[in-house]
């Protein structure tokens, strides 16, 4: 079989860097959703620079949270969230059909830190070959922005916004911390998932609308999960 090394990017800098440290990658991939900052694209192509490789660019015909959460009339759940199922998770299983005659081998950007979730990827996916690069060289989320900047690479705006990870703007699975931060930076994007969730009658948060959110509840700084192809790797067998 021809051999295949791809590295997803999420257009957060672990991704990237865990792409950058790996030797013979053939393809780099970045999954587009209308939902991410403005500035995404931005790092994406300045991360190509770097490479010296063309990133490919994939899509759902769905394009954005808010079109999936619309038809599915689903937010969030035990069965993780529909827009990261059919957003990504889908776009990665029809890109994978296409190369099934290929040995692929993946580069993932867990840090030092995140072994055990590295672990269960490999559990999850026996079918195919993977790469820690991060792990490898001992590098924790910290090493990997110094060195993003040591490259001359300006990392995306989410961060220095006080976002733990560059998410969509709006993640469902964010907290009342995170939404209420929502609230105060993109009021828009705020208002507009308060009213597709009564539109739909489900909420993002348990047991509470985000128009009913007390704008001082949950915590600064709240971290949330960083919503890139590995989170619905667990769920593969299941969904």
């Amino acid at each position: 079989m021809k051999q295949l090394k791809v590295c997803w990017l999420s257009a957060g800098v672990s991704s990237f860097i865990a792409g950058y440290l790996a030797k013979n990658v053939n393809k780099y991939i970045y999954i587009d959703i209308e939902n991410q900052h403005e500035d995404s694209m931005r790092f994406i192509k300045d991360c190509e620079k770097v490479l010296g490789k063309d990133i490919e660019i994939l899509k759902s015909p769905y394009r954005n949270v808010q079109n999936v959460i619309l038809s599915q009339r689903y937010v969030n759940g035990p069965g993780g969230a529909k827009c990261t199922q059919i957003l990504k998770r889908r776009v990665r299983k029809e890109w994978e059909y296409q190369y099934r005659d290929y040995d692929i081998t993946y580069v993932w950007g867990f840090d030092v830190n995140e072994k055990k979730r590295a672990d269960r990827l490999l559990e999850s996916m026996p079918e195919f070959k993977h790469e820690f690069p991060l792990i490898d060289k001992g590098f924790t989320k910290s090493n990997s922005h110094a060195l993003l900047e040591r490259l001359g690479i300006k990392r995306p705006k989410m961060y220095d916004l006080g976002y733990s990870n560059n998410n969509c703007v709006g993640c469902v699975k964010g907290g009342m911390g995170y939404w209420n931060k929502i609230r105060k930076d993109f009021p828009e994007v705020f208002k507009r998932m308060a009213e597709i969730e009564r539109e739909i009658g489900h909420s993002c948060i348990k047991g509470i609308f985000l128009d009913q959110l007390d704008p001082n509840r949950g915590r600064a700084n709240e971290v949330i999960p960083d919503c890139g192809i590995a989170c619905q790797l667990a769920l593969d067998k299941e969904v």
